[in-house]
């Protein structure tokens, strides 16, 4: 195994981390399944509509490689995107993506009560 100098400067690159090939696999006859993700368009499990983000959800419902694809999510700390299902943004699974601007009263008022 070669490393580069520049991932010795990026802390915890050594860490164990499964990558996309490990989930969707490369097969000996040159074919893959059909997977949602990439049968679609690739921009509706980065979009920042609402509507999109719930049809992507939707199409990652049936995946056969579903669970995989969430373990490697996690792993790889995704910084946005759908994958496996859940939202993600920051390397951690959210409900929903928060909207430009102050949030409003009510979404302050439930963190307040989270942290309480």
């Amino acid at each position: 195994m070669s490393v580069l100098f520049s991932e010795l400067l990026v802390p915890g690159w050594a860490d164990e981390k499964i990558g996309l090939d490990a989930v969707t696999g490369t097969y000996s006859d040159g074919s893959s399944f059909n997977l949602p993700c990439h049968t679609a368009d690739p921009e509706l499990f980065f979009s920042e509509a609402d509507l999109a983000i719930a049809e992507a959800k939707s199409l990652c419902g049936g995946c056969p490689v579903r669970a995989q694809c969430l373990e490697g999510a996690l792993s790889r700390a995704e910084p946005a995107g759908v994958w496996g299902g859940e939202l993600f943004e920051d390397g951690q699974v959210i409900v929903k993506k928060r909207k430009a601007g102050r949030p409003s009263l009510r979404e302050v008022a439930a963190r307040e009560e989270e942290a309480a």
